[in-house]
């Protein structure tokens, strides 16, 4: 694949992996993406997952047709990108790694050697000249790796922005691109939002016509959309209108609450209700759909004096990723001693800008007039203008 006259794909898609991280289902696969900039000298942009090196050798390879690289550049060590280094440096004699200082450390970590005679490092604004193309490096730090780079090729106005606008996903399958970007940059990157804003502020300082991110598409068409999108999720705002429910239910109770909350909002005029049962959904996708919406209602019994381990777990998602900028409303469901919700509140203290509702509802076991009748006014308090 041709990214332009001069840069070439040579990644790979990987249909093997069931969980990506050990942790992210992965329907649709994961790719695995490396360029090539052939130019007076030829840098080779990231390696791949370990299990498809001789797959990437071939492949720059066949786009070098005889000729050898002079540079690797690193963006960024996590082993999937990163895993190659070692069969390259070895393929390759002669070429010359370029990467951040902290790069090196984590290489000496993961191959026994900082290839302190073969190697470039670089630093903010730094540059290396390839012929008519020259690359600009600027510093990403914690997006989402402490050593991370990012490059930019003035010449094609291209950017290599490592594991930011990625997604989960092969690139010869055929599916919507915010879906899986967004359960990629809030499973993955979403805790360090300010350090992936301070990096698109950089980024909107060049006059970029594509983005060759490390998973996921390359980037040509309507960027103004991605970056949006991306500013967006950095900066933890409201992405669509709408209400979040995410709740457990043990005996069904909860979860007739849940049901008639969810057809109140609706019948009220509510632009969008989704409805995660938390012991069910995948959970990245619950994830997901707490940063999308503006409005989360969390639903959960008293469970061993705490609350339900899939809720627990939910918010400990949430938590850990700095949730911020939403309306919290909270329906406890308890048969003797109901304390989920003072445990869940407690659970959210940490996090910034968030607004509880005024209207909660308290079931003792089952629903009945008075929790109804909570219910009502909470679909009105969300609902309201």
């Amino acid at each position: 694949m041709n990214i332009t006259k001069d840069i070439r794909y040579v990644g790979v898609n990987d249909h093997e992996l069931d969980l990506f991280e050990g942790q992210y289902i992965v329907p649709n696969g994961m790719a695995y993406n490396s360029y090539v900039i052939v130019d007076e000298k030829i840098a080779v942009m990231d390696s791949v997952d370990a299990k498809f090196a001789q797959q990437w050798l071939d492949n720059i390879a066949a786009v070098l047709d005889g000729k050898t690289p002079d540079y690797l550049v690193v963006h960024h060590m996590e082993p999937d990108h990163s895993a190659n280094i070692e069969r390259f440096m070895n393929a390759y004699p002669q070429a010359t790694i370029v990467s951040s200082a902290k790069a090196f450390t984590m290489m000496q970590n993961f191959f026994g050697t900082d290839y302190a005679e073969r190697r470039i490092v670089v630093g903010e604004g730094d540059t290396l000249a390839l012929g008519k193309h020259t690359l600009t490096f600027c510093t990403a730090p914690m997006v989402h790796w402490p050593e991370v780079i990012v490059s930019y090729d003035s010449t094609d106005k291209v950017l290599f922005s490592a594991d930011a606008f990625g997604k989960f996903g092969a690139l010869d399958t055929e599916e919507d691109w915010a879906c899986e970007a967004r359960r990629y940059y809030f499973g993955i990157v979403g805790k360090y939002g300010q350090q992936a804003q301070a990096l698109l502020k950089k980024a909107a300082a060049l006059d970029i016509a594509v983005i060759c991110p490390l998973h996921g598409p390359v980037l040509s068409e309507n960027l103004e959309y991605y970056i949006n999108l991306y500013n967006t999720w950095t900066t933890y705002g409201v992405e669509s209108e709408g209400v979040l429910i995410a709740y457990t239910s043990v005996y069904g109770n909860t979860k007739a609450a849940v049901e008639l909350l969810a057809k109140q909002l609706e019948e009220k005029g509510c632009a969008k209700v989704v409805v995660n049962d938390l012991a069910r959904v995948d959970m990245a996708e619950a994830v997901e759909d707490a940063f999308r919406y503006g409005k989360i209602v969390l639903a959960t019994t008293t469970y061993n004096a705490d609350i339900f381990p899939f809720m627990r777990e939910f918010l400990t998602h949430l938590t850990e990723r700095g949730l911020r900028n939403k309306t919290i409303a909270l329906i406890e469901n308890g048969s003797w001693a109901p304390m989920a919700a003072k445990t869940m509140k407690g659970m959210l203290e940490g996090c910034k800008n968030l607004t509880f509702a005024e209207n909660g509802v308290k079931i003792v076991s089952a629903l009945n007039d008075e929790s109804r009748a909570q219910i009502a006014a909470l679909a009105d308090e969300l609902t309201a203008q």
